[in-house]
């Protein structure tokens, strides 16, 4: 990535630049202590035509050599106009006037007295100056560390992280800016953030910068052909990367340097507490699947024993004895293991979809399909046992069209008319309404049976939730049927819930997006 900065960087490298210039001196610090030594003298002429002592024009003197000292950038120009004033007052001001004896030793006393004077003061004005510039960089130091951690704390990733910590470094140095990341193998490839044309960082000298930085020094400088600053991004003895700093000839002075420290510290404490966080999240997921892998197999051991037994038991009856049995005893006999091995089927088709639903595998065929197919597809795949209910069906429109994938809708009606039919008595009633809704399609499915308690309607769609006898997908369940109903809803960016049923029973309700029926005559 490249990222040229125009306009808005913060102060420090150009007040840096600028006192560079101005302590290589100039005219403008010439003219400003001339200026300054003529402007004093006019007025302590004038001073001197009124009649005021000498005391007021010394004075008057002082308070250029402070102008002098604090408009300056090199202490030469403050100590030039301490002698420049003691000078002038000696040529303008003292007999013999316009000259520069002095015949009076009170007044060669008064000369070494405002020399020394006007030592001090310029001394004392240069570290004021230097105490305002050291107050200055200290609010620039807690401004930058302050924004730093604000972007550390919106950063979710190390990327991000990296790319923060970069743009305030560009921000502070005006200068191009590299992040190399630690991998479990090595360092990535660089981030570059480049000012003033393209630039390529040496990684064969970050790798030296980060084994270095392993041996417990912080900041290191390695000089590389293009003579650039590698320093390694560590918190205590762990090392999380290699920032880059293009300097060239421009090594970094103590105030950079020690901010930096500041940067890369935080740096490395947010790339370590992303670290923590993405390993706790890996533990606690890891531990969830734990925990889904042993109900799933303590559910699968206990509900699949007793279909296979019955079916086992039922065929080893009519291999062995068939003959003695009469034609219904027969028939009852295979009817079961049909229904036993359906069952079987169903929850081992249960079982393979939610394993792609949890592992995002779930391809969606998405297509406009009339809601009337899909219905009476389902039915005819619902479980034999269901001959004892009466099923109907209501359409609010002739024809119902939604966007959906038809096998996996097709799937979500078994798992609910099956629910309804092993969860309620024989000859009850068993609806399936669908109807418009705005720009959704409902499908619901009622029944009259006892229902489900109130404490339990939340955790229904639970994976491996079974309520009891009498809660929806618990008798002879893994507890996969509601859930799965649910991911599969999901996935097609509809919502299913479940409600009572007037006077008595349940209603799971779905959603689809719906569609325009369009006839061509």
């Amino acid at each position: 990535m490249n990222v040229q900065e125009k306009g808005g960087q913060a102060p420090y490298w150009m007040e840096k630049q600028e006192g560079e210039k101005r302590q290589k001196g100039g005219l403008r610090d010439v003219t400003v202590c001339l200026g300054v030594l003529v402007l004093v003298t006019v007025l302590n002429w004038g001073f001197y035509l009124l009649g005021l002592s000498d005391a007021n024009i010394i004075t008057v003197y002082l308070l250029g050599v402070v102008a002098v000292s604090v408009m300056t950038a090199r202490r030469a120009y403050s100590l030039a106009a301490s002698v420049a004033s003691v000078a002038a007052f000696n040529f303008f001001f003292t007999a013999p006037r316009f000259t520069l004896w002095a015949y009076d030793k009170e007044d060669v006393v008064s000369f070494l007295v405002m020399l020394a004077a006007g030592v001090i003061t310029c001394s004392l004005a240069e570290k004021l100056k230097d105490h305002v510039k050291e107050s200055e960089l200290a609010a620039f130091r807690m401004k930058i560390l302050f924004e730093t951690s604000r972007l550390l704390i919106t950063a979710g990733s190390r990327r991000e992280i990296a790319r923060a910590v970069a743009g305030q470094t560009m921000k502070m140095l005006n200068r191009s800016v590299a992040v190399f990341l630690a991998e479990e193998d090595g360092l990535d490839d660089p981030m570059v953030f480049s000012i003033g044309g393209e630039w390529k960082p040496d990684k064969k000298v970050a790798e030296r910068a980060f084994l270095w930085g392993r041996s417990g020094d912080f900041f290191q400088d390695f000089g590389s052909g293009a003579k650039d600053t590698y320093i390694a991004i560590r918190v205590h003895f762990s090392v999380y990367g290699v920032m880059a700093i293009r300097t060239q000839d421009q090594a970094l002075d103590d105030f950079e340097s020690g901010i930096l420290q500041s940067l890369l510290g935080e740096c490395a404490l947010a790339l370590e507490n992303e670290k923590n966080a993405r390993e706790k999240k890996e533990a606690a997921v890891e531990a969830e699947n734990e925990r889904l892998r042993s109900n799933l197999l303590r559910s699968i051991s206990h509900d699949l024993r007793t279909p296979l037994t019955s079916i086992s038991g039922n065929a080893s009856n009519l291999l062995n004895s068939g003959d003695s049995f009469d034609e219904e005893t027969r028939r009852e006999l295979y009817a079961d293991i049909y229904e036993d091995s359906v069952w079987l089927i169903r929850t081992v088709e249960n079982l393979l979809a939610v394993t792609r639903v949890e592992q995002g595998k779930t391809g969606l065929h998405m297509s406009a399909e009339l809601l009337e197919d899909v219905v009476e597809e389902s039915m005819r795949h619902v479980s034999r046992t269901g001959s004892g209910h009466e099923i109907s069906v209501e359409y609010g429109e002739e024809f119902l069209m939604a966007r959906m994938d038809a096998r996996l809708i097709v799937q979500v009606l078994v798992n609910l008319l099956d629910n309804a039919v092993k969860y309620t008595p024989e000859g009850s009633h068993i609806r399936i309404s669908v109807r418009r809704e705005g720009e959704f399609v409902r499908v619901s499915v009622a029944d009259d049976g006892p229902g489900i308690p109130d404490g339990q309607k939340r955790r229904v769609f639970d994976m491996f939730y079974t309520a009891g006898a009498m809660g929806g997908d618990s008798r002879r369940s893994t507890g996969l049927g509601l859930y799965l109903c649910r991911a599969i809803v999901k996935a097609h960016g509809g919502e299913i819930s479940l409600k009572d049923n007037t006077p008595h029973g349940s209603v799971f309700t779905f959603t689809l997006p719906g569609e325009e029926v369009t006839l061509h005559e």
